[in-house]
């Protein structure tokens, strides 16, 4: 009898023992995730918060050689070319998704689009650049933002259609029943009831493509091309903040050095910001039609 209790104390011990480890490394490999973020956050706020004034947030760039300056255009630029490929890549994928994973099980064309969305999604983002720059750049015979906004949009769409599709397959098939028991369409209970219950999973998906192409400048070198005055036209060559960062951090000029620093922190608290309020509206219930 007392040598199994002893068997059972040192079973539990041991039991302990290796969840404590479990543990430890789950800890440890969150801390190894989060330090590279925090590293370049530290980084670039040590660099560039120095040059961060009033003059940078309202002022275009100033010509080689004079001090001062900013990237106010490339402000602006950047949120029109993200508000085009987001009107572009977040409803297509969205729409692809939904196909996938309810309309399209099994069928050869469904497994065609999910095998097309995997290889866009490791397309290099130069090569799309250029596939841009065939389809649209040259039959325009200029350079323009909406270009740069149909290169980002399509890089979104298979980030987006195969989140959105995995979080649809994740909804239990009890919820459709039901929704059909009650004699709801299939199309209105796809968009009513079965996308409302994925929609945080789906809403992560379209943030993460949004900041993977936020910070994209290959294919705006072939497309929007960039623009050292203040331009929002569609039909215009228009500046970037990624693109401006990146002429400016090849440049020789000490200035334009402190700039891009400057602008390469904007650019990730930008980033932050934008998926820091995307969650909060989420978790109100605001986009899932809750509040």
């Amino acid at each position: 009898m007392r040598q199994r209790m002893n068997q059972n104390r040192a079973r539990s011990a041991m039991r302990t023992g290796v969840d404590h480890m479990a543990t430890g490394l789950a800890i440890l490999a969150t801390i190894l995730v989060i330090a590279p973020l925090i590293a370049i956050f530290v980084y670039l706020i040590y660099k560039g918060a120095s040059s961060l004034n009033l003059a940078f947030f309202t002022q275009i760039p100033k010509p080689v050689g004079e001090a001062g300056g900013g990237m106010a255009n490339a402000i602006v630029g950047s949120g029109v070319l993200l508000a085009v490929a987001s009107l572009i890549g977040v409803p297509i994928g969205i729409g692809g998704g939904i196909y996938l994973a309810e309309f399209g099980r099994g069928t050869k064309l469904a497994n065609a689009v999910r095998f097309t969305a995997d290889v866009l999604n490791g397309v290099p983002s130069i090569v799309m650049g250029i596939a841009v720059y065939s389809l649209i750049v040259i039959p325009q015979g200029h350079f323009s933002a909406f270009s740069g906004g149909v290169g980002l949009g399509i890089m979104m769409i298979p980030t987006v259609t195969r989140t959105t599709e995995e979080m649809l397959l994740m909804v239990p098939n009890a919820v459709r029943e039901a929704a059909l028991g009650l004699g709801v369409p299939n199309w209105r209970s796809v968009l009513s009831i079965t996308l409302k219950t994925a929609s945080p999973g789906v809403i992560t998906g379209c943030m993460l493509a949004f900041a993977r192409v936020a910070g994209e400048t290959a294919p705006l070198i072939f497309t929007a091309f960039g623009n050292q005055f203040w331009s929002a036209s569609l039909n215009q060559p228009i500046a970037a903040l990624p693109l401006q960062i990146y002429i400016y951090a090849i440049s020789p000029y000490d200035e334009w050095h402190r700039l891009a620093w400057a602008g390469a922190l904007v650019l990730i608290i930008l980033i932050v910001l934008a998926v820091s309020l995307v969650r909060y509206v989420a978790s109100r219930g605001i986009l899932k039609g809750a509040s």
